[in-house]
């Protein structure tokens, strides 16, 4: 989830039908797809917009769009295609070409920094021809009411200042902006999220369903179920689902010589250039930090570690990291589910079998990492 709809909800919204998702083996299990004919295959970091699906849909079969060097999409007519490997096969179809803008997710530091474009794409989408509820009377706000948007059951105590006039605030259905808080656009808040009392928050900024936020964020998005409940800043930065960040963590955004941002690509195996002044933490899903924990400029955490202690953790901790900046060792897969399970069972959700597989595979495959990496910094 970038923004307030993910990738794939704002296809299915405006191509009005569900989609498949064609992805990497060992996740393809939670995104089960049937074989069928003449199919649609669309390039899935690419924002959807009005313009770019009445293309898509225009597309006849042997036909791909084009804009510049991006795919955007596909139209097969051939099943085995899909689910055996594309060859060439889209090569050779002939080129449609798309003049207008395209924006994609080209690395994972776009998920913050797009995320103005997609608040702002989804604002429009989700809120035209719609009627908000009424913004109470005891909340103070700036810019064009019809900026604001408050979904069903949402809640927002008194005292707060809501500032649309830098951008759209989107409140989802039962989420709960506590007393005292500062939003200034472009925010959203998820169903049933909450932002602490006297919580500051700087757009662009997405708060995921069901996530806990205090203190100060600027410019973060935030997938589903993750907690910053207590004060600390945040800011650039991306916090995948079932994160939880102790009180008073802190994240650099910008270094001290105000130079490039580069951050460890695991693909590469090395730091690369972001182009960024301002990138702070990013984070994968399940990962944990404990009290006071302090974050450097450009940190990537893996998925599934647990990190705590003093000082600064090195800025590259591989997924099933146990640890901090006195050492790492490789975190328990069994005892790492488990504490899943439990953050999990407060939301009345459970790990399946087919989650399960899945980080047993990220797992695996990240020991290399985890040695070579434990190495450099114990």
């Amino acid at each position: 989830m970038a923004d307030v709809l993910t990738m794939r909800e704002r296809w299915e919204q405006l191509l009005g039908t569900k989609t498949g998702c064609l992805t990497a083996s060992h996740i393809q299990p939670l995104f089960p797809i049937s074989q069928r004919g003449a199919t649609i295959l669309i390039n899935a970091a690419v924002f959807a917009t009005p313009e770019i699906t009445k293309q898509v849909t225009a597309l006849q079969p042997g036909q791909k769009l084009l804009a510049g060097e991006i795919l955007i999409a596909a139209h097969t007519d051939t099943p085995s295609f899909i689910f055996g490997k594309t060859g060439d096969e889209v090569a050779g179809f002939s080129g449609v070409t798309f003049e207008g803008e395209v924006k994609i997710l080209s690395n994972v530091w776009d998920l913050f920094s797009l995320n103005d474009y997609a608040l702002r794409l989804d604002f429009q989408q989700l809120t035209a021809g719609r009627q908000s509820q009424p913004i109470p009377e005891d909340v103070s706000f700036r810019g064009n009411v019809d900026q604001i948007f408050l979904e069903a059951g949402a809640i927002i105590q008194p005292g707060c200042i809501i500032n649309a006039a830098t951008g759209p605030v989107y409140i989802g259905k039962d989420a709960e902006v506590m007393e005292g808080s500062l939003l200034r656009g472009p925010v959203a808040l998820g169903d049933h999220a909450v932002l602490k009392m006297g919580a500051k928050v700087y757009g662009a900024t997405t708060i995921g369903p069901g996530c806990k936020v205090g203190g100060e964020v600027n410019n973060v998005v935030f997938f589903a179920n993750s907690n910053k409940g207590h004060d600390g800043f945040l800011g650039n930065a991306v916090i995948g689902e079932w994160c939880n960040l102790g009180a008073d963590t802190n994240c650099s955004n910008l270094k001290n010589n105000y130079d490039e941002v580069k951050i460890w690509s695991e693909d590469k195996n090395r730091a690369v250039k972001t182009g960024l002044q301002f990138c702070g933490l990013l984070m994968g899903d399940h990962s944990k930090c404990g009290i006071n924990t302090m974050f450097n400029t450009g940190t990537v955490v893996g998925v599934s570690a647990n990190i705590f202690g003093s000082n600064f953790p090195e800025k590259y901790i591989p997924s099933f990291s146990w640890g901090g900046s006195e050492g790492m060792q490789t975190y328990d897969f069994t005892k790492a589910m488990a504490t899943a399970d439990r953050m999990m069972g407060r939301r009345n959700l459970k790990m399946t079998e087919a989650e399960t597989t899945m980080y047993r595979h990220l797992f695996d495959q990240s020991a290399s990492l985890r040695e070579f990496h434990f190495k450099l910094s114990n």
